[in-house]
């Protein structure tokens, strides 16, 4: 049986057409965000600690790139390393747009990590990670804007503390304002796809 031409042809166009339109949805759907988004027009609460390097460094320093804010503490056992670590798989599988993100970690143990420490203990994880330290109330005062908590829990054993607190990330965008918080159930594909919808 032969098929008319013009039936291939219309069949064919129709093919396009849906192909197009299911293309053009795809782009149109809303992005699924792992994070809770923020929306706020005013930048973040800046603050101003000693850094890994030894040198002040404030918030507001880091405008113009996208900010991953993690507070936590290098003597935690089990969830810091596990959050950094999320991070920095996240920030592996964005390839170039990690360029425009800084890590960074304010420690709340400021009694225990010293520049020196946080700089060796973050390097572990990715040269780029900075930490940032200071006494005890500006911590607090770095701290309390971002809804982070901590405080000192007496333990048994050698480290003889460890920290309670809020396990939380929060990115910063370009103009200081924050647009995200990862919570600790974030998975380093759900950061990722933030991150690249994001970063443009």
């Amino acid at each position: 049986m032969k098929i008319d031409k013009r039936i291939l042809i219309a069949a064919a166009a129709v093919l396009v057409v849906a192909v197009v339109a299911v293309l053009v949805a795809g782009r149109l759907r809303p992005h699924s965000f792992q994070g809770v988004v923020l929306q706020t027009d005013k930048p973040a609460a800046d603050f101003t600690l000693t850094a890994s390097t030894g040198q002040p460094a404030s918030l507001s320093d880091f405008r113009g790139k996208w900010v991953v804010l993690y507070f936590g503490y290098t003597f935690c056992p089990d969830v810091c390393p596990t959050t950094l670590a999320r991070i920095n798989a996240a920030l592996n599988q964005i390839g170039d747009k990690a360029k425009d993100v800084q890590v960074l970690m304010v420690s709340v143990d400021p009694e225990r990590d010293t520049p020196e420490r946080l700089a060796t203990y973050l390097g572990a994880f990715n040269p780029s990670f900075l930490g940032l330290t200071g006494t005890v109330d500006q911590v607090t005062q770095a701290a309390t804007p971002f809804g982070i908590y901590f405080a000192k829990q007496d333990v048994e054993g050698a480290s003889g503390y460890l920290m309670d607190h809020t396990a939380s990330v929060t990115l910063v965008d370009p103009e200081g304002r924050t647009r995200l918080v990862w919570l600790t159930d974030s998975t380093p594909e759900g950061m990722a796809s933030d991150l690249n919808y994001l970063i443009r």
